[in-house]
């Protein structure tokens, strides 16, 4: 607060230098000004931080994009395997030479034709009836469209995993600012009580000097805890899009909730069939094997069909039908070890997409492993943390109860008031500890968009 006002001076003292000189006409201005309404704070769950984060978060939006960006990709490969139909029309007026055609006019002719008028109307149609190669990149196209999309649910369970994170801080940050106003209240109380004693003649100066320290620590320890707080509501509101200035309100408290994860082969059975990142790099390996079978389709031959119909004539109103329908094949016999060189490299790619198939398996089982771990010893710690919270409370009692009969000084009081502010953030930190292990196996095992909130009230 002391330096909130020479700021304040400072920028009245601004306002006015730079406002409009002396004997400039100035419009009238109200003698009080209008008080700008405060925003009121929004009520935000865990479920409205994970909803807007989802909406927000640029991975997520990234992710989205990419989904799309495959989806056209495979819709242009689909298209090589579909009719093509084009509608052409032309009119011409030209003049020809029959020896261009080998063909020799009649004695004392010449061999030049025209000019005359050529009015033509055309439908084309081009079909694919065989091609392997086309065939398995459009295969490859609509695998990489599922990587895609599996792409796109990792990149939401680790949104929701990152916004649940954020959350749950800042209520661990709450709850620690209002331990700070207890335990100041705690000890603005003991400075009372000593200086009550001190006054009577039982207790000496050193007493009261002694309960004034620990009120400066706990004041201290609260302005750390507010800062600490604000900090973790900006990063909460960075994650889930809302604008810094915008003020909010946490809704759900998390309380404590023990969860049974059941066993170890059971999670890492579900992860390995739930966890996007696994699903999107089978469906890579998948698109690298429609690859590999495609620059091997690109050395067979190919047939394609073509065809058009159309009128042509001198003019428009005296034209004929025609029409013309070939078949083509190609055979490649030579082309400079091209196909053999994709071969090599599209292979190259199945077998780097099998090696992150291994690690990414080996990866993932050690998350679960971790995870679980993680949890069982965070639920110990909570019921830790919550029996020696209730036992230095008690201390707490017995020391203000001994201080005040006279058998015993402050110390015994400042020290046990120590003792339960480290009670408070050890059962703080171990329960967010607890919530974030759930939230870190809802993520291991690939379930963080469906399941977080309910691994969070202890529901699997």
């Amino acid at each position: 607060m002391t330096t909130s006002t020479p700021r304040a001076v400072f920028v009245l003292v601004a306002m006015l230098a730079l406002s409009p000189v002396a004997g400039a006409v100035t419009p009238e201005r109200p003698s009080r000004p209008e008080a700008v309404p405060a925003k009121t704070p929004l009520p935000l769950t865990l479920a409205d931080a994970i909803a807007r984060g989802l909406q927000h978060n640029l991975q997520a939006v990234l992710a989205a994009q990419n989904v799309e960006a495959a989806s056209g990709a495979h819709q242009v490969a689909r298209a090589a395997l579909l009719p093509a139909v084009d509608v052409g029309a032309r009119a011409a007026r030209q003049k020809i030479s029959l020896e261009e055609f080998g063909l020799a006019p009649a004695p004392g002719e010449s061999p030049l034709v025209g000019p005359y008028d050529v009015v033509r109307g055309d439908l084309t149609l081009t079909q694919r009836l065989l091609d392997l190669g086309a065939i398995n990149r459009a295969h490859a196209s609509r695998q990489r469209l599922v990587a895609a999309r599996s792409a796109l649910q990792e990149a939401r369970d680790l949104v929701v995993a990152a916004c649940a994170s954020a959350y749950l801080q800042a209520v661990a940050a709450e709850s620690r600012v209002a331990a700070a106003l207890a335990q100041l209240a705690t000890a603005r109380a003991l400075v009372a009580r000593a200086r009550n004693l001190r006054d009577a003649g039982t207790v000496a100066g050193i007493e009261v000097l002694r309960a004034e320290v620990q009120l400066a620590a706990q004041r201290q320890r609260l302005i750390q805890t507010e800062n600490e707080r604000d900090r973790t509501r900006l990063v909460l509101a960075r994650a889930i899009g809302l604008p810094m200035g915008d003020p909010y309100e946490l809704v759900d408290a998390v309380p404590f909730a023990d969860l049974e994860p059941g066993s170890v082969e059971e999670a890492l059975t579900r992860a390995r069939t739930a966890r996007p990142e696994l699903q999107a790099a089978r469906a890579q390996l998948r698109a690298a094997e429609d690859i590999h079978a495609a620059e091997l389709g690109d050395a067979l031959p190919s047939l394609v069909l073509s065809g058009d119909v159309g009128k042509v004539g001198p003019t428009a109103g005296a034209v004929k039908g025609v029409y013309t329908i070939m078949a083509a094949v190609r055979i490649p016999l030579f082309e400079g070890g091209r196909v053999r060189g994709h071969l090599r490299a599209s292979r190259a790619e199945v077998e780097q997409q099998l090696a992150r198939i291994a690690d990414l398996e080996a990866g993932i089982e050690l998350e679960v492993r971790m995870a679980l771990l993680d949890l069982a010893a965070a639920a110990e710690q909570v019921k830790v943390a919550e029996g020696a919270r209730e036992l230095a409370a008690r201390q707490l009692v017995q020391a203000e109860d001994r201080f005040a009969a006279g058998v015993a000084s402050n110390i015994e009081v400042v020290q046990a008031q120590q003792a339960v502010a480290e009670a408070t953030e050890s059962h703080i930190g171990s329960l967010l500890a607890h919530n974030l292990a759930k939230l870190a196996l809802a993520r291991a095992l690939g379930v963080a968009e469906t399941e977080a909130a309910q691994y969070l009230r202890g529901v699997q």
